[in-house]
């Protein structure tokens, strides 16, 4: 979502980074890019009035003109001020649904904006991470088929619906999915009311009766990311009618230009819970200001990252893959598993945008210089391998490589591309054998230090968050650099 507006700060940065000191003149010209920038993203007048006061404050005073690495010291306070603009430095606040059961999550939206689709999100979210017992029901009876929709999302996602009885009233079947649920011993029911396709005062006063027949303990604003400036009128003209106690950004995963998600808490005063990020019925995230600063500044999301890798971890198949590398074995299955985890991950370019410094590697990815199928092409290649090519791939011969490619669909360039790719893997799990395995690793990155690398993959070293230096660890493993694709992926471009 951010793309566009990430390359356009990232070259205001990066110009700065280049001088070795900067006046008021150089820091106030600067800010008035960013302040086109963030106008070009959609981002709400008044909203960047504010933002650009505030971060020009800042960026004048004494500690960036003196300081050793003015021009990091500005990236660092542009991304305060994002942080605080998306929600500060807390951590993101959780649902209120540690009350006496059932706790009741209301959501409020116009038709469209994906609200029952994220119920069925929000509800599934709720019993997987938190383990509520969780009811859902729908409260359209406006448009045709909508309570059989929810209901349908609820058999994909287990979770229970409210049985439909047609003629009811919204007000009354909301009143009955409470009673329901509390008779039941549901932790948490989810009203899906009725949207419409603009604001209009009978859509606002149905939302007043339900919210004050249930005395809702959330009510989660769906909003349309794509929609721009008008999801930020349509908040404006909900937050009047109705408490509004968070919002819920839907398609964050598409190309819209991110003023929504930029303006919607200055204009609400209601923090973010969750953005979905695609069309799967678990492709919901918790919303994190740092985080998503992080990615818009091209600091990438290490901690997105790693619960990626948690949420598609598989605990016999690491144990395995541990006792392997702590011998300092690595052959062809072992890849052909750390492709299939990265698929599951988002594939190189999903990976990419999390990974600090990554961000030309992945503007390669999605301008086509790279192929972005490339990791099914490489999976391909190996399954074409019989179970001995794969476990010694050294025997490969050229009449060996020629099958391989005819029952891949590739070529013999190919083929040796994606050895020559498990060749150097293979040489780095040596090394880190000779390190002492992973615990050896771990001991030297903690000895490492050094700060989060910066938007062009440098030590950021006053940048916000972490702790290990990326670089250092390419440089460790013969690897200079990190905004590169691993050994071997940069070959594989688009055919």
């Amino acid at each position: 979502m951010f793309d566009s507006l990430s390359e356009r700060l990232g070259g205001i940065f990066e110009r700065l980074r280049g001088r070795g000191a900067l006046t008021e003149i150089d820091v106030r010209a600067a800010m008035r890019e960013v302040r086109v920038a963030l106008l070009e993203a959609d981002v709400a007048l008044p909203v960047v009035k504010d933002f650009i006061e505030n971060a020009t404050q800042r960026a004048i005073g004494a500690e960036v003109i003196k300081s050793v690495t003015p021009g990091q010291q500005v990236v660092k306070i542009v991304n305060d001020c994002l942080v605080e603009l998306l929600g500060g430095e807390e951590e993101p606040v959780p649902l209120k649904i540690a009350v006496t059961p059932p706790a009741v999550v209301m959501m409020v939206g116009l038709q469209g904006s994906g609200k029952t689709t994220s119920s069925a999100k929000l509800a599934s979210w709720l019993s997987t991470r938190e383990r509520k017992k969780v009811m859902m029901a729908s409260l359209d009876v406006a448009r045709p088929a909508a309570q059989e929709q929810l209901r349908v999302l609820g058999e994909q996602t287990g979770i229970a619906t409210l049985p439909i009885i047609a003629g009811q009233t919204p007000v009354q079947i909301a009143e009955r999915a409470r009673q329901s649920a509390k008779l039941q011993g549901f932790d948490v029911v989810v009203l899906d009311t009725a949207g419409r396709l603009g604001v209009d005062e009978a859509l606002m006063a149905e939302m007043a009766a339900i919210a004050t027949a249930t005395t809702p303990d959330e009510i989660l604003l769906v909003v349309d990311s794509l929609t721009g400036q008008d999801a930020v009128n349509v908040a404006a003209a909900f937050k009047e009618r109705v408490a509004l106690t968070g919002v819920i950004l839907t398609r964050m995963d598409g190309d819209a230009r991110g003023g929504a998600a930029l303006s919607m808490r200055s204009v609400t005063g209601a923090p973010i819970r969750f953005a979905g990020v695609g069309e799967k019925l678990d492709a919901l995230e918790l919303f994190d200001a740092r985080r998503v600063a992080g990615r818009i500044l091209g600091m990438g999301d290490i901690v997105g990252l790693v619960e990626k890798a948690a949420a598609n971890f598989e605990a016999d198949q690491a144990e395995k893959m541990a006792e392997k590398l702590a011998k300092g074995q690595f052959d062809m299955d072992d890849l052909r598993q750390q492709l299939a985890q990265m698929k599951k991950m988002g594939g190189l370019s999903g990976l990419a945008a999390m990974m600090p410094g990554m961000g030309a590697a992945k503007k390669a990815m999605d301008s086509g210089a790279v192929n972005p199928k490339m990791l099914d092409r490489m999976e391909a290649i190996i399954l074409s391998m019989t179970m001995k090519e794969r476990t010694k791939p050294e025997i490969l011969t050229a009449k060996r490589k020629i099958r391989i490619a005819n029952g891949s669909g590739t070529t013999v360039q190919d083929v040796n591309k994606v050895l020559k790719m498990h060749q150097e893997m293979a040489n780095v799990m040596k090394r880190l054998k000779k390190m002492g395995g992973m615990k050896g690793m771990m001991k030297m990155l903690a000895g490492m230090g050094g700060g989060m690398p910066g938007p062009e993959g440098g030590a950021g070293g006053e940048g916000p968050g972490g702790a290990i230096d990326l670089g250092a660890v390419g440089r460790m493993f013969g690897r200079p650099g990190m905004g590169s694709l691993p050994p071997g992926f940069n070959k594989f471009g688009r055919k």
